[in-house]
């Protein structure tokens, strides 16, 4: 049975179980949503299909069944390995966490994490995704029947913090009174650079809604950071694409076409080896900071909290050392890959390279971009080791 969840929530809450029904109906009878289907089961029986949908009565019949077999085989076809590790850091009691994580790809972050979560017996979670993402109307009513929750974008600078209220209100009541983690990325959008950095903006929003000192506020939500590392990221081309296309054009927006092709592009290309690291939550951390801090101290103190656990838990792929050797022009990490990983890396940047359509493109700005991307968390590790 749902949880009366507060009427101010509705237009950014998931789905309620007794709305189930008529979502699975507006998505089987929506040719947008049967053409995005086929691309991940193209010999798919849609009668067959439609007939399991409706078969489903509530979001966790649709999570534990048809999602869960939609991005084991994504991860099936376009990953080499989909690993986790840190399991025996969550809470033993299964009490809810804020998952707080670097971000790489728009839909497959989450989505591998709960599908891992959700092997290891520890329950899934609702996800954060921005509304901006959400370009057709069956993509919105999909999200939010899978128990993802709407993080508004682009609103008027004097709805802002009614907005981010709202939000906040929201995340802290499912982790207090429904009971269930919540996965969010540290930061609005990807890190196209792979430069992983909490904004402090996410953590001002959380804490808004808390009735304590910022400290105790962070505390109640159980933050618990995660690393995750993709060898591939299939949409490194398109990123390095756009840092030209704004480097040449300031006043460059991406589309809402831009948008769909990048979530196509991540979903559907090569990822090699994915690794998922749970870190420690953040609790003991945050309560041995000083107190006294002023508020933009203390936000920049946690979010560089964040930072370390993240950076000391990426794993890092061949990739990752060619990369910073080949930027750099060292050789401080040949002994952690061949000539043959090297000329694998080198070929592999060739043919993202060749993928990106500019009509004044600039080859060696767009191959230091890339480079950038694949030497970017180890320059991070490296700074809260060396």
């Amino acid at each position: 049975m749902d949880t009366a969840i507060p009427d101010k929530f509705n237009d950014i809450r998931p789905l309620n179980d007794s709305e189930v029904k008529d979502a699975i109906e507006l998505l089987v009878s929506n040719a947008d949503f049967e053409r995005a289907y086929r691309y991940i089961d193209p010999n798919v029986d849609w009668n067959a299909f439609s007939a399991l949908m409706r078969s489903f009565k509530t979001k966790y019949d649709f999570k534990a069944h048809l999602a869960f077999k939609a991005v084991m085989e994504v991860a099936n076809r376009t990953t080499f390995s989909l690993t986790i590790s840190g399991k025996s850091r969550l809470p033993e009691d299964k009490s809810p966490c804020t998952f707080i994580s670097n971000h790489r790809d728009i839909v497959l972050d989450a989505a591998f994490l709960n599908i891992m979560l959700y092997e290891i017996g520890y329950g899934m979670t609702q996800v954060a995704i921005g509304d901006n993402l959400l370009v057709r109307p069956w993509i919105k009513t999909l999200v939010r029947l899978n128990n993802s929750f709407l993080v508004k974008r682009n609103v008027p600078v004097r709805q802002m913090l009614e907005v981010s209220r709202t939000l906040s209100e929201y995340i802290r009541y499912t982790i207090n009174t429904t009971k269930e983690s919540i996965w969010i990325a540290q930061r609005e959008g990807r890190a196209k650079d792979s430069d992983d950095r909490t904004q402090g903006s996410v953590l001002k929003m959380l804490n808004m809604s808390g009735e304590k000192d910022i400290i105790s506020n962070l505390m109640e939500l159980n933050i618990f950071p995660v690393a995750i590392s993709y060898e591939y990221d299939p949409c490194d081309f398109l990123k390095a694409k756009e840092f030209q296309e704004k480097r040449d054009n300031p006043d460059f927006v991406k589309s809402q076409r831009d948008d769909l092709v990048s979530m196509e592009t991540g979903l559907l290309n090569n990822k090699g080896r994915v690794h998922f690291t749970l870190t420690n939550s953040i609790n003991d951390e945050l309560d041995k900071l000083d107190r006294s801090l002023d508020r933009n101290e203390m936000i920049s103190a946690i979010a560089g909290i964040i930072d370390r656990q993240i950076y000391l838990h990426y794993r890092f792929y061949a990739c990752n050392y060619v990369a910073y050797d080949m930027l750099y022009q060292t050789n401080r990490f040949a002994d952690n890959y061949g000539l043959e990983d090297k000329r694998k890396f080198d070929s592999y940047l060739q043919t993202q390279l060749n993928k990106i359509d500019l009509p004044n493109k600039d080859e060696v700005y767009l191959r230091r971009k890339l480079l950038e991307m694949y030497s970017n968390p180890l320059k991070n590790y490296l700074s809260v080791v060396d």
